[in-house]
């Protein structure tokens, strides 16, 4: 766990790689209720027996339900002390390169992209995080997160 006490740390973190994450289970029962509360229940997130059959092998994981995870992820990874709030500002860039099937176990790393001063007392962060998918070359998600944190 990396700990930024300030504006300062942060600065100065711009280009350091944290983690891997610990491993996270991604089960049928999470792809489920994803689908539940998105109402996205297309058959290759949620079928099981017809997805076997198709272009996955498995279902998969919403691409959504993968990004979902960065917050945690990254809470993993890094902690901010010192501010008075922090939010999420939005995201620059997301994809999603391979699937995440369900029964398998993610990961993520981050990287500290930039930090921008708002003003002497905020900044705006982007961090790149990856989620690796065990057993897979390509990452499932990769996320530009841009959060900004008032000290």
């Amino acid at each position: 766990m990396e700990v930024y006490r300030g504006i300062a740390d942060l600065e100065a973190a711009v280009g350091k790689e944290l983690g891997p994450s610990d491993w996270f289970p991604i089960e049928q029962d999470r792809v489920d209720g994803f689908a539940d509360v998105t109402e996205d229940h297309q058959w290759i997130h949620v079928d099981t027996e017809k997805a076997v059959n198709g272009p996955f092998g498995a279902t998969i994981a919403h691409g959504f339900l993968s990004l979902s995870l960065v917050p945690y992820f990254v809470s993993q990874l890094r902690r901010i002390e010192g501010a008075k709030m922090g939010v999420n500002y939005g995201l620059d860039r997301v994809r999603f390169p391979s699937p995440v099937r369900a029964g398998s176990r993610i990961r993520a790393r981050t990287i500290v992209k930039t930090v921008d001063r708002i003003d002497e007392d905020s900044v705006q962060l982007v961090m790149r995080t990856t989620i690796e998918v065990e057993g897979s070359e390509k990452p499932g998600c990769v996320a530009d997160l841009v959060s900004r944190y008032y000290f």
